[in-house]
């Protein structure tokens, strides 16, 4: 998954040496933005925030100050590096809530860890999924806001699997658990490989998933994919006499037995057009209905919602 790292610096020297000693984990996306340009950069909630005082004008205290009061950057950590060697300096820095500071001329095998470490420590910290080592609902929520921030359009897919409750009745949770973690790579592996990794994959809690993709991505091409391998390896959990038979039994509450499809998945699509949407709960709505209307459809399916910011609007006029 890409993790945006965010350099505050009026040269690139700092950046071409990250770019340098991160060329192997192309995962690591270094941005170079000038003091001038905190506020934009700010909107993008990098996942990690570099500054190198020597090169600035305005005072560090002060740059660390702002970012500290934007709220959607208040947990976003935060490095500096400086030539400056002085304890009292060093500690009212530090108590900005800044989480290092590195001396220059930097060591670039101690940049690495440090980098590196911060970045997976806030992995962990973001309420992950233990189960699927996904992030959650703090990190869905924060990546929707930063796509309606930068208004550049993205697409939301919400991810369900269907009759999954009759499948823990016959096989139990901790089977149940295993569908849903083979479910969680299964989506990562295609919207990693068919975004450049420039997709991003959440597990809102259950069977339940999101994905956001950049808008310029064949989403369809996704869904796709993803329903086809889900279809092909999820029979794998069961027994082969259910396979054969192609529906489960299950016995109800009055002692009925019922029968239910074998466990398929479904996919909610919502094109987010620039404009269109105010906020993650509105695009949570229309996801819902969608998802829904996939669900109606018998087996694995995807249903898409394509309308435009000026199509919904003549709507709501008429």
């Amino acid at each position: 998954m890409a993790q945006s790292i965010c350099i505050i610096d009026n040269d690139d020297i700092l950046k071409d040496t990250l770019n340098k000693i991160f060329k192997e984990e192309k995962e690591y996306k270094f941005k170079r933005v000038s003091e001038t340009k905190i506020d934009s950069a700010l909107k993008n909630i990098p996942s990690l925030i570099v500054i190198n005082e020597d090169t600035l004008e305005e005072n560090i205290i002060e740059i660390c100050k702002k970012i500290r009061s934007n709220e959607d950057n208040s947990i976003t950590p935060i490095i500096v590096i400086s030539s400056n060697k002085e304890k009292e300096h060093r500690i009212c820095v530090l108590r900005e809530c800044v989480e290092h500071y590195i001396k220059n001329p930097i060591d670039e095998q101690y940049l690495y860890y440090t980098i590196r470490n911060v970045i997976n420590l806030l992995y962990i910290n973001r309420r992950v999924s233990p189960l699927t080592g996904l992030p959650g609902n703090v990190q869905i929520d924060a990546e929707m806001k930063k796509g309606l921030l930068n208004k550049e359009g993205f697409v939301m897919l919400y991810f369900d699997l269907d009759n999954f409750k009759a499948y823990n009745d016959v096989y139990g949770f901790l089977n149940g658990d295993e569908i849903i973690k083979f479910t969680a790579r299964t989506i990562v592996k295609n919207v990693e490989s068919l975004t450049n990794n420039e997709g991003f994959v959440g597990h809102v809690g259950g069977d339940d998933f999101v994905a956001i993709i950049p808008i310029d991505n064949d989403y369809e091409h996704i869904c796709q994919n993803i329903i086809a391998e889900f279809d092909k390896e999820v029979v794998k959990y069961f027994n082969e006499e259910d396979v054969q038979r192609g529906y489960l039994e299950v016995e109800n509450r009055k002692g009925v037995i019922e029968e239910f499809p074998l466990t398929s998945i479904s996919i909610g699509v919502v094109v987010v057009d620039k404009g269109r949407f105010h906020n993650a709960l509105e695009i949570g709505e229309v996801g819902a209905q969608v998802k829904h209307l996939a669900k109606t459809t018998l087996g694995s399916a995807y249903s898409i919602d394509r309308r435009k910011h000026e199509e919904e609007q003549a709507t709501k006029k008429s």
